[in-house]
């Protein structure tokens, strides 16, 4: 079983994600309308966003809000 936590493995997605669109934080952050300091909170699995922010991600990474959230495949 994984010590890492659901924000943690989240955080990691998204990251993985932003880095595939070779964006870097801060223009994620623009493309989201996020602050890049939430970004990187959220990435660190540091905060727990809530549905408009993860909904706000997921059209900035140009996919489904529930394909975002599944992170059933990321076992570390």
């Amino acid at each position: 079983m994984s010590n890492i936590n659901i924000n943690e493995k989240l955080g990691i997605k998204i990251r993985f994600l932003r880095i595939k669109m070779k964006l870097s934080q801060e223009q994620f952050a623009e493309l989201a309308g996020l602050s890049k300091n939430s970004i990187g909170m959220i990435e660190r699995g540091q905060s727990k966003p809530g549905i408009e922010t993860l909904e706000k991600i997921a059209n900035a990474l140009n996919i489904e809000l529930k394909e975002l959230v599944d992170v059933s495949k990321i076992n570390l």
